[in-house]
């Protein structure tokens, strides 16, 4: 279980105004959750905080009983919390797209037949096989990013935090990527946290929360949270198309 204590985190020079504000809550393994906040919210904060990329200035996060706080456990923490960026490209590090998949298994110290199923494995299940050889700078934005996620698939997280990561495909890529989070959930049993601008997405996950100015706002059933509408509406987000006509028959 991933579990956020009583975040609070200050930027350099910004002590006044705190990114987060206090914030709890927990992600077990097998749940899928969703993160919705407007622009500025802390929605990306929160999720470098869940695998120590950053240190809360307050308050800490507990990774299955590992705390981000000991600079010991962080190299377990983040084997275990993997992360998937809105640009693929700040992810990116190699010059071909199975070396790419390879890298993260070569920091592991993974011995070099297992790495090379895995790779193949990760390559297949993201239908990158025609690009193993493939600068990643030449791929489609939908291939940057399952690139990105094979990437962080094949290093077998126990959780996955994404940010955004639809934010820049079409629908089809979009349902693609809901497909993957299905999928892993069932058979890996991944705890998945997906940070979203569209409220779709987060209709089918098992919980929704919903931040603003670095407080949880809202948190709960994704149907009840959109059933609120004007608070949804409050803090800038759009209620699914379904929820609103849900309300309308009942006026009705």
């Amino acid at each position: 279980m991933i579990e956020a204590r009583e975040l609070v985190f200050y930027y350099p020079g910004n002590k006044s105004n705190p990114a987060l504000r206090g914030i709890s809550f927990r992600l077990k393994k097998g749940e899928r959750v969703a993160l919705m906040g407007s622009n500025g919210s802390g929605k990306t904060t929160l999720a470098r905080c869940l695998n120590g990329l950053i240190r809360p200035s307050h308050g800490d996060v507990v990774v299955d009983g590992l705390s981000i706080l000991d600079q010991k456990s962080i190299y377990r923490i983040r084997q275990k919390v993997g992360m998937v960026f809105q640009n693929p490209d700040n992810q990116i590090v190699t010059t071909t797209v199975l070396r790419e998949i390879a890298f993260g298994l070569e920091n592991l110290g993974v011995e070099h037949n297992e790495m090379m199923e895995r790779v193949e494995a990760a390559l297949s299940r993201f239908h990158l096989e025609p690009y193993r050889d493939t600068p990643p700078h030449l791929l489609s934005g939908g291939e940057l990013q399952r690139l990105a996620l094979a990437s962080v698939w094949v290093m077998e997280p126990d959780y996955l935090i994404l940010d955004e990561p639809t934010s820049l495909l079409d629908p089809s890529g979009r349902k693609e990527i809901a497909r993957f989070i299905d999928d892993e959930t069932e058979k890996r049993n991944i705890g998945t946290l997906l940070i979203t601008q569209y409220p779709e997405e987060a209709l089918s996950f098992d919980r929704l929360i919903v931040i603003e100015r670095g407080e949880i706002v809202m948190s709960g059933r994704p149907y009840e949270v959109f059933s609120n509408g004007d608070l949804m509406r409050g803090v800038g987000l759009r209620v699914p198309v379904e929820i609103e006509l849900r309300g309308y028959l009942k006026r009705g």
